[in-house]
């Protein structure tokens, strides 16, 4: 942890003197060509809610807050943190096969799910502003590919779109797949 903090402190002092990456906000047309403001609302970007809180707030991660209850992982993200989510939207979790997230779902399954929820989380707090081309260890151990390019920032083959969303305890970044390790 004390690894990755120096890291993370390395590269927002990068960041802040280059001044690398610029303007990642996306807006509400970014959510694959749909309005969805419940997730863009900016009372939520300024809120004291943990992370968990959020989701639960916010109707577009009902399913995410469903996976998350499931695998047991909603007290270990409602603790101290800070954490960064890249958080899957219910349209994210929809274009998996139904079948697959009913078999993740599944109790026997529960170590395999939280494999899968822990490569969406890096510990620290990363915001837009520090965000690079780079590789970043996730919670499982297992290492997300971001890429900047241009405006638009991808996780492995996911792309974020809306970033920022703090939390008490870390910041969520919307992104538009469920992404697997």
């Amino acid at each position: 942890m004390k690894k990755i903090f120096i890291s993370l402190l390395s590269i927002s002092c990068f960041l802040g003197c280059v001044g690398v990456v610029s303007n990642l906000h996306a807006d509400s047309s970014d959510m694959s060509g749909s309005n969805r403001n419940s997730v863009m609302d900016s009372d939520m970007m300024k809120t004291q809610k943990n992370i968990v809180q959020i989701a639960q707030s916010n109707p577009d991660f009902s399913t995410l807050v469903k996976v998350l209850v499931a695998a047991d992982l909603v007290s270990a993200l409602e603790g101290k943190g800070p954490f960064t989510v890249f958080a899957p939207t219910n349209e994210a979790f929809a274009k998996l096969p139904a079948a697959t997230l009913a078999d993740l779902l599944k109790p026997e399954n529960k170590e395999k799910l939280k494999a899968i929820l822990t490569y969406h989380i890096v510990p620290g707090k990363v915001l837009a502003k520090d965000v690079q081309t780079m590789k970043a260890k996730t919670l499982n151990g297992k290492e997300l590919d971001i890429q900047v390019r241009g405006s638009n920032v991808m996780v492995n083959n996911a792309k974020v779109v809306k970033t920022d969303i703090i939390g008490s305890n870390g910041v969520i970044h919307v992104i538009d797949a469920v992404i697997l390790p």
